[in-house]
């Protein structure tokens, strides 16, 4: 299919009919006969992948993405193969995020958060095809060297595995470098707080208006996500009538089937909403219409009403309040349930939610006490057990013969011979 010529002074060339029948070639210049021999070999199937309209194999397609500009070139230009995107990172990163327009605010906080590390690490015109998987482990090494922590870490990996997949995709680069990093979040049990009733009526007493109330009776006795889930919630909502209210949830809802929830109106979340509703201007939409604007930090606030009130702030201040709603309601209600009017998976709830409480130590221990208290009546049934143990002990079983007749040392069996029997413990026991 193709011919490795030599030239004079020691340059070679390849020639080959195209996928036209067209005779094409290809100068390579000074080079070894075995890189040239080479060269023909893949040259031969990535020719053979243009007439048939199927991909190269793999290993042409590693030794295409390593080899050097000036070839790449020289076969783009006889239609082998698309010309080479020397795409730098900055300059692919950016593109990348301008044309995320689906992406939510806090998405993109997270997206450049990315970005500043990989700026803050790698040159902004390093080559895409330039990076290897001992840069992205170099590039962990540092981020851990900042001091951040590992979650931190993992987002930021996650987003770069998620950028240079795209670049695979693009067929920019052969392989992605970041591909081997761990990017799954772990749950930091030591950042999970159990914030108790009395301590949530304290906040909610400081708090300076009905609508800062309701706000957090939702995030602490309705589960609520904050912001994003409490500032959609509608008055149209609210099912008064049937005692539930639907929860619109834009962290989940590029799920099938889980763009919304219906949560109960609970008991302990009754009176604020009722409070509000009675308190609404008419023609108003939202349930919480003071703190709208994006500007307001409502977790700097958030921490001003728990000192305030007396407290400490807690580790996550909102997530916490649901982690401890979905905590109280899972010791009531089936876990797929309370997971369901939470809005989160099972094994999400389980990692990241769920908490082990004082509460359940002090049940445990009462539960034991009673048990105790229940089986005082088994304690002649012990002595019993450690007389007939003591007795077998010390073999004096023939006392224990003359309380049972079925306790028969030996016992004569065909020819003459015997076979030794023990004492059958549930006739001693009656006869004790």
């Amino acid at each position: 299919m193709a011919s490795l010529c030599n030239d004079p002074n020691g340059r070679r060339r390849i020639t080959f009919i195209d996928s036209n029948g067209k005779r094409k070639t290809i100068r390579l210049g000074k080079v070894a006969l075995r890189y040239a021999q080479t060269f023909k070999v893949k040259l031969e199937d990535l020719v053979s992948a243009k007439i048939t309209g199927y991909s190269p194999s793999d290993d042409t397609s590693r030794w295409l993405s390593e080899l050097d500009d000036v070839y790449v070139e020289k076969l783009s230009k006889v239609g082998l193969v698309k010309a080479r995107n020397k795409s730098t990172l900055q300059a692919f990163v950016d593109e990348y995020i301008r044309s995320r327009t689906d992406i939510k605010p806090s998405t993109l906080l997270v997206y450049n958060r990315a970005r500043k590390h990989l700026l803050g690490f790698f040159d902004a015109d390093k080559p895409l095809r330039d990076f290897t998987s001992v840069d992205a482990d170099d590039w962990r090494r540092y981020l851990l060297e900042k001091g951040l922590a590992e979650n931190t870490i993992r987002r930021s990996c996650g987003m770069a595995k998620q950028w240079f997949a795209v670049a695979v995709k693009g067929k920019l680069i052969a392989e992605n470098p970041f591909g081997d990093l761990k990017v799954a979040i772990k749950g930091n049990a030591k950042k999970l707080y159990y914030i108790k009733e009395e301590d949530a009526q304290k906040v909610i007493e400081v708090c300076p208006d009905y609508q800062w109330r309701l706000l957090f009776a939702m995030a602490r006795y309705g589960g609520l996500r904050v912001p994003s889930e409490v500032l959609l919630l509608r008055w149209e909502d609210i099912d008064w009538e049937n005692s539930r209210f639907t929860v619109t949830s834009p962290k989940t809802e590029h799920h099938e089937g889980h763009e919304s929830r219906v949560v109960p109106i609970f008991p302990e979340l009754y009176q604020y909403l009722r409070d509000a509703y009675e308190m609404a201007e008419e023609g108003d939409e939202y349930c919480i219409t003071r703190y709208r604007d994006t500007t307001v930090n409502l977790r700097t606030q958030l921490q001003r009403i728990i000192k305030r009130a007396g407290l400490n702030p807690w580790p996550r201040l909102w997530q916490n309040l649901r982690s401890t709603r979905e905590t109280e309601l899972a010791d009531k209600f089936p876990v797929h349930v309370v997971s369901a009017w939470i809005g989160n998976s099972v094994p999400v709830a389980i990692k990241h939610y769920l908490q082990v409480t004082d509460e359940h130590y002090d049940k445990a221990a009462r539960n034991a006490a009673q048990k105790v208290s229940e089986t005082v009546g088994n304690d002649k049934k012990l002595e019993i057990d450690k007389k007939i143990k003591n007795d077998i002990s010390v073999g004096s079983c023939e006392s224990l013969h003359k309380k049972t007749a079925s306790c028969k040392k030996q016992e004569a069996v065909e020819d003459g011979r015997y076979r030794t029997r023990t004492c059958d413990f549930f006739l001693v026991r009656e006869a004790l």
